[in-house]
């Protein structure tokens, strides 16, 4: 496995109690006593990176031998969550939704032994667990094949340039909504938020008290087979779109591991309809707040991926514009993926620019290298006569339409209608303008739920995130 440099490492676990327990590594030492339930901590001081493989020992004073974990190195740990676009691999023949483009190629050079991934199995809960099964695997041609995509990619990208060694804690859930993801007290709390957690707990309380009914296994089954339920409602602890379940299962076991910081791929899945996607921006903020709170380490970072561009209202311009209302929180980012989306695919294959765009993010903001990591992004814009100019940041060597003119840009006048628009590149702005519209009042940019073939970039090569300058409008 792979343990967080530069920072204090807990360690934790659970004896008989009062057992003292001591855990050795790298040269340092510290011990605990187990509690009257046996859980014990320690914190090991912090470590520089190292590629040396070296053994972890947990002893018990009443235990007959150590625990012994080996081949353990010390450098870059980052938590891979969200939904199946987190847990998509990297080979077909894992998952027939997944494969990565140029699969075969991309298996056969993965030969990076300093990246290691754990990837914690599917586990929902009510009440939080202590522990989630999972492995650890070296990254290799013969073990990538079942690696999370995205989080490969982007542990690649930063083993390239950090020459350290990386770690990957990929728990996500196919289909999952956020508030899964985040702990009881916190919905309890929210009076947005507690009507989710009522919800569960009433149907939670009516399926036990109602649950489908057993029946005996047909005669002519084998002998050995078990009794099973008849088809009925489903257990809702098992839904993944219920609140709380995932946090319970498959997040709050792996607390307080220490983590650089978290990638979050999710959105395709929010329920309740209209009004769900208008809350979707406190629920991102609650579960951010969360697991920063949870993890006791401060605002750690958190990138997240924008939603790609596909033709489903789960993909709309509105979960997106939802989506990054996370930036206006401290250390975060967005990876912007409208220009790599399939027209009929939630799970597109290209997961390399996906890996890419969050390693830059990670790169320049977290590890203060001097690269550009966001396409232009929307910062105001002006009435110039007939036309509208439309300023970006992060377009300081000027913007780019690939391959052509620039497309999938409306504008509108007073009365809210969007036509396609002329739009001219000039330096760091567009002048959009349209002989149909001739007091114009608004502009946005792929402003649909399939955007095929947006093409507004900087000179770095990254996509411009859709917007609009009348934001809050329908």
């Amino acid at each position: 496995m792979v343990l967080q440099r530069e920072m204090r490492l807990p360690v934790w676990g659970t004896a008989e109690p009062g057992e003292r327990v001591t855990v050795e590594f790298a040269g340092e030492r510290a011990s605990a006593t187990a509690g009257a339930g046996g859980a014990w901590r320690v914190d090991l001081p912090a470590l520089q990176a190292s590629d040396e493989a070296r053994v972890l020992t947990v002893v018990g004073s009443r235990s007959a031998a150590p625990l012994r974990l080996s081949d353990v190195l010390v450098g870059e740990v980052w938590l891979a969550s969200g939904q199946s676009n987190m847990t998509f691999p990297m080979s077909v023949k894992v998952a027939y939704y997944a494969g990565v483009t140029n699969e075969a190629e991309e298996i056969r050079v993965a030969n990076y032994p300093k990246i290691r991934m754990f990837t914690a199995e599917a586990t929902k809960a009510y009440e939080p667990r202590p522990a989630v099964p999972g492995t650890w695997q070296v990254c290799s041609p013969a073990t990538v094949s079942a690696f999370s995509a995205i989080g490969y990619f982007f542990a690649r990208d930063l083993q390239r340039v950090l020459n350290v060694p990386i770690g990957i804690v990929t728990s996500a859930y196919g289909a999952s909504t956020a508030e899964a993801w985040i702990q009881r007290e916190v919905l309890e709390a929210d009076l947005e938020m507690k009507p989710m957690i009522d919800r569960f707990d009433a149907v939670v309380a009516s399926f036990r008290l109602h649950p489908p009914p057993v029946v005996a296994a047909p005669r002519s089954e084998d002998v050995s087979a078990k009794p099973k339920r008849s088809t009925g409602p489903r257990d809702p602890i098992q839904d993944q779109h219920n609140p709380t379940v995932l946090f319970n299962g498959m997040i709050h076991p792996l607390i307080p591991y220490a983590i650089r910081g978290a990638i979050w791929y999710q959105g395709e899945s929010i329920v309740g309809g209209a009004a769900g996607r208008a809350l979707y921006p406190h629920v991102q903020a609650a579960l951010i707040a969360d697991w920063r709170a949870l993890w006791g380490e401060g605002n750690f970072p958190f990138y997240i991926v924008q939603l790609a561009g596909q033709e489903a209202e789960s993909n709309s311009p509105v979960v997106r514009e939802a989506q990054a209302t996370v930036l206006q929180l401290p250390n975060t980012g967005m990876a912007v993926t409208t220009d790599i989306g399939e027209a009929k695919n939630v799970h597109p294959h290209n997961k390399q620019d996906v890996g890419d765009r969050l390693a830059r993010i990670a790169l320049a903001k977290t590890y203060g290298k001097a690269i550009e990591y966001s396409g232009p992004v929307y910062e105001g814009c002006s009435q110039e006569g007939s036309a509208i100019r439309v300023r970006f940041a992060h377009a300081a060597g000027g913007l780019v339409a690939r391959g052509g003119p620039l497309n999938w840009v409306t504008i509108a006048g007073p009365d809210h209608v969007f036509v396609p628009a002329e739009a001219t590149i000039d330096g760091a702005t567009i002048l959009v303008r349209s002989p149909s519209v001739t007091e114009p009042v608004a502009v946005r940019y792929a402003w649909v739920n399939f955007p095929d073939g947006c093409n507004l970039y900087n000179t770095d090569g990254l996509p411009a995130a859709q917007f609009r300058t009348d934001t809050g409008r329908p």
